[in-house]
């Protein structure tokens, strides 16, 4: 009970980053061309500014300009075995039903500048109206805990409710050169100003003693506050009681003798005995009762401020900078090469606080947040004059990154696969679908109930609707089946052993762009 509640907000305000496609960190889900595809990695269209800066100087002379909006929808499940939860199962709804990004292009000649803004990061509230196993597993052996010490208990609620959001708005700009009609080159930075938001609340826990100092009634729900608060003043003037006693130099006596000699009353002695139940024995002397008395109301007291009501409304940001290089390779009218490394975003966040009753968030305190550098390649092949298929890889070089310690327990780095077919019915009506596969390489160590990596398998359908020469509507439907993972949580510190927790997700994404070129 010594670190009650104060490590259950902790869990929740440490990670809490929303990617939903892409790396552990960062979002690779930036145009509505990309959900309904893919495979982006070698493009040439307005996109490319995020996905291929280089391929920008394939498009047309004069400025293009591409927005994108897409509602993320994502389902997240966790299954925890400890016994003695109320629930087992804790579902997580994470919304971000505005999802933009903006990518525009000028281009002249061989030169070409590009500009892009998009949530690198992040974007969704998760809101858990149940809960969590880590929030609820300390509160829920307090039962337990009292049992034990004799206080039969049987039962406990809480009123437990957390939201978070976090978003890394990305602003980019790259500038990029045609050597000739095979290579071009490309070279930007992309500005990262990130921002975590924390409301949350644990407040009115209740348990049912059976125990004279239940005010409500024995074996009636009491806030855990005021039972503990009742044991810790009744305990302080026991001991106060027996300090005559003791400074009289009757310190030695056991409580039989006490009673023998006339100092305590028979009823006294059983009161003392009776309130230390189970840590009491004959062999007991006065000064050690008063002793375990002390103890008692010290220990009681801890646990009354402990299940105190706690709140916290904290926000956290950040700014970093990402230098962006690039190249395009095409050969012939088919094959088009796309390369992309982005270098790790140096990330530090620091506490703005309203409200911390757990001291977890000191106002003003710092901690790193790095993003990852990212290595894309992709490659783009007109089989038919109408069909198109792309591939992607994306390496993500997480084991690199400082997350305070918790890249410690990344055995391999996370990577992607993607295949995309693009097919044009006629020429206003295109159709395209793919697949992604997603491998991380995070350890037991990583996972926690509210930040876990997973692999994953998503497929996206969809199509371009080219509305006039100069214009297209693009449609793109995502879907994410996750492979549960799970980790075996040791509980010695609650007096317990080891038990399963498995995590599982999906997500949805509906996305709707828009590309005009002037």
């Amino acid at each position: 009970m010594n670190k009650f509640l104060r490590s259950l907000v902790l869990v929740a305000l440490v990670s809490p980053s929303v990617a939903f496609a892409g790396g552990i960190v960062t979002n690779a889900n930036q145009s509505a061309a990309y959900i309904r595809m893919l495979a982006r990695d070698a493009s040439t269209s307005i996109d490319a500014v995020y996905f291929n800066p280089a391929g920008v100087t394939k498009l047309n002379n004069g400025f293009h300009i591409s927005i994108t909006n897409q509602s993320v929808f994502q389902k997240k499940t966790i299954e925890n075995k400890y016994p003695f939860l109320n629930e087992a199962k804790y579902v997580g709804d994470v919304a971000a039903p505005l999802f933009p990004s903006i990518h525009a292009v000028y281009k002249k000649d061989k030169w070409a500048l590009g500009f892009s803004f998009h949530p690198n990061g992040g974007g969704g509230t998760a809101q858990y109206d149940t809960g969590l196993p880590s929030f609820e597993t300390q509160i829920s052996t307090i039962p337990t805990m009292l049992t034990m010490q004799g206080i039969n208990t049987t039962t406990y609620s809480a009123d437990i409710a957390f939201d978070g959001n976090s978003v890394f708005w990305g602003t980019q700009l790259n500038a990029s050169y045609a050597i000739n009609d095979m290579i071009s080159i490309a070279a930007g930075v992309r500005m990262i100003y990130a921002v975590n938001n924390y409301n949350g609340h644990i407040k009115s826990i209740m348990i049912n003693p059976i125990h004279p100092l239940n005010t409500n009634g024995m074996g009636s729900m009491i806030l855990a506050n005021t039972f503990f608060s009742n044991i810790a003043t009744s305990a302080t003037g026991a001991a106060t009681q027996l300090d005559p006693l003791v400074t009289g130099g009757g310190g030695g006596l056991t409580l039989d003798q006490a009673v023998a000699m006339n100092y305590l009353t028979q009823t006294q002695a059983n009161q003392l005995s009776a309130g230390l139940g189970a840590n009491y024995n004959a062999a007991m002397t006065i000064t050690q009762i008063q002793g375990a008395y002390q103890l008692t109301a010290t220990t009681a007291q801890a646990n009354a401020n402990n299940t105190a009501d706690k709140k916290v409304d904290a926000k956290q940001t950040g700014m970093g900078w990402t230098p962006i290089i690039g190249a395009n390779l095409t050969f012939g009218e088919k094959l088009n090469i796309g390369l992309r490394y982005e270098f790790k975003t140096k990330l530090e966040m620091e506490n703005d606080t309203k409200t911390d009753n757990t001291g977890m968030f000191p106002d003003g305190a710092t901690f790193n947040n790095d993003i990852p550098a990212i290595l894309s390649v992709g490659i783009n092949y007109r089989i038919l004059p109408e069909l198109r298929a792309s591939l992607g890889w994306h390496h993500y070089f997480d084991k690199n990154a400082n997350w305070e310690g918790k890249e410690e327990f990344i055995s391999d780095n996370l990577y992607e696969l993607a295949l995309g077919l693009e097919y044009d019915i006629n020429e206003k009506l295109l159709i395209s679908a793919g697949v992604l596969r997603t491998q991380t390489g995070v350890g037991q160590g990583y996972q926690t109930d509210l930040s876990h990596s997973l692999t994953s398998t998503s497929v996206g359908f969809g199509g371009g609707i080219r509305l006039t020469e100069k214009s297209m509507l693009n449609l793109g439907f995502l879907y994410s089946q996750y492979t549960s993972g799970s980790k075996e949580i040791d509980y010695s510190s609650l007096g317990m052993g080891s038990y399963k927790e498995t995590y599982n997700r999906t997500n949805l994404v509906f996305a709707i762009g828009f590309d005009y070129s002037f």
